[in-house]
């Protein structure tokens, strides 16, 4: 920012200086200003700055690391990183990949490893367009792999008009493949009730975002999973002009018929709190907004399913349910433990994970912040390009009795970077390790899998202690 301001006053003082030269001197053609320092020149800066930064976080694993080709570069943005376990014993990712996020190449990828993510396939394009003009842009995807080995992949479809952000309108659509992922079936349309959320003009897609890969944490071991909606702007105006203002509440689904084996089109889905039910958190100084997203959810050893969610308010709250996900209490600030003090966190992404498997229960599980309510260096709660980092993990453990039922750890510092920016040449490129990320757990050894930059796809143990 200083940096910036330094740029500006410069520019601002030229024409005094060249007003003061000798009016006899020849001129000279004016030289192209310079870039802003932030800017990220060209490929070749970029490609200087791949192998410097690839090991900042210390990732114990490599997944995918945007290639760089002359002047060719189009897969810079990686984010919305879900690995999980495929059929037939494989490591499966998808992820939402473009240019630059919210780019007209917004698309879904998909990899595979054959060796417990030492080493990753080349990935491929499985929906979405390859490059602008392709079609619409395809986001936010997210897998389940049926007891028989279908894989389902169900995205957001852009259909060329938007309602609050242009990535986030879609329609559910999805596909499916019964090879492993070579080949995948033609896309289908999934019918989602309309919500009084939703735009009144039926003909806008819902605002709808699933960002945690949904768990076999419903009733008989059903996938289930939280997601955000946001609010259309024509039913609730943005107060403030930062985007982090904009209503957005979380609701829950389950999915009945996974196993089934049915066509993407007949995916049976049962719906929970919506509407007025809708778990909501009120933003500061504007208390009839929510700001109330990314649910992250658990189970608990009694059975409860424990969710956690961003919010605008320095910390993450959290809501517990006692029937499989149907009905949830109010959320609540997340503290340490009962009587504590609350755990800092700005409107950022902060994924809890069971540390004996997606769906164990074990009562042991990880909690990722930045350990500060977005206050940060000399940025503030609405700056999220610059305060989204570090990332310090914290350990839960089951509290059978306790008011808030999982009590956490002191924070651990578990990685930064350096404060060098990566992505699209011509751009800032991106500094947040915002964690659009996801975990599994292989031979008893659980792993974050997660976006450093929204640029590299990186895997990291998960220290149990």
């Amino acid at each position: 920012m200083k940096s910036a301001a330094l740029v500006v006053l410069s520019l601002a003082l030229a024409p005094l200086s060249l007003a003061a030269a000798d009016a006899s001197a020849p001129k000279k053609k004016a030289a192209a200003p310079a870039p802003p320092a932030n800017v990220i020149k060209d490929a070749a800066e970029l490609s200087r700055r791949i192998p410097l930064e690839l090991p900042k976080t210390k990732p114990d694993f490599v997944v995918f690391v945007p290639e760089v080709r002359g002047d060719i570069v189009s897969d810079t943005g990686n984010e919305h990183f879900l690995v999980f376990e495929g059929p037939r014993d494989q490591l499966m990712a998808v992820w939402t990949q473009s240019s630059a996020e919210a780019q007209p190449d917004q698309h879904i990828a998909f990899a595979t490893s054959p060796d417990g993510g030492k080493t990753w396939t080349k990935p491929r394009v499985i929906a979405g367009p390859k490059r602008p003009g392709d079609g619409h842009m395809a986001s936010w995807g997210y897998p389940l792999v049926s007891k028989r080995g279908r894989i389902y992949v169900l995205y957001s479809q852009h259909i060329g008009k938007h309602d609050n952000f242009p990535h986030h309108t879609g329609w559910l659509d999805g596909i499916s493949s019964d090879d492993g992922g070579a080949t995948w079936s033609a896309p289908q349309r999934i019918a989602v009730p309309r919500s009084n959320r939703d735009n009144p003009d039926a003909t806008m897609p819902p605002n709808m975002l699933c960002w945690q890969r949904p768990l076999r944490l419903g009733t008989d071991g059903k996938y289930f999973a939280g997601f955000t909606r946001w609010t259309s702007f024509a039913v609730t105006k943005n107060p403030t002009k930062s985007w982090m203002s904009a209503d957005a509440r979380v609701e829950f689904m389950r999915f009945e018929n996974v196993d089934d084996n049915p066509a993407v089109a007949d995916l049976k889905i049962s719906w929970f709190m919506a509407n007025e039910r809708a778990l909501s958190v009120p933003f500061p100084g504007h208390e009839a907004v929510s700001a109330c997203q990314e649910p992250s959810v658990v189970k608990l050893p009694d059975g409860r399913l424990f969710v956690v969610m961003r919010t605008a308010s320095g910390s993450p709250f959290w809501s517990q349910s006692r029937d499989g996900g149907e009905t949830w209490d109010a959320p609540r600030r997340l503290l340490r433990r009962d009587g504590g003090e609350p755990l800092l966190h700005p409107l950022s992404p902060c994924p809890m994970y069971d540390l004996g498997g997606p769906a164990a229960g074990s009562g042991r599980y990880a909690l990722f912040i930045h350990n500060h309510d977005g206050h940060y260096k000399n940025y503030g709660p609405t700056d999220s390009g610059f305060h989204r980092r570090p990332i310090h993990l914290v350990h839960g453990k089951f509290q059978p009795g306790a008011e808030q039922p999982v009590w956490f750890s002191e924070p651990q510092l578990f990685f930064d970077h350096d404060g060098v920016s990566l992505g699209k040449p011509g751009t800032a490129g991106r500094l947040d390790l915002a964690l659009y990320a996801s975990s599994t757990v292989r031979n008893g050894v659980p792993v974050l899998w997660y976006p450093e930059r929204k640029f590299f796809l990186l895997g990291r143990v998960i220290p149990r202690e």
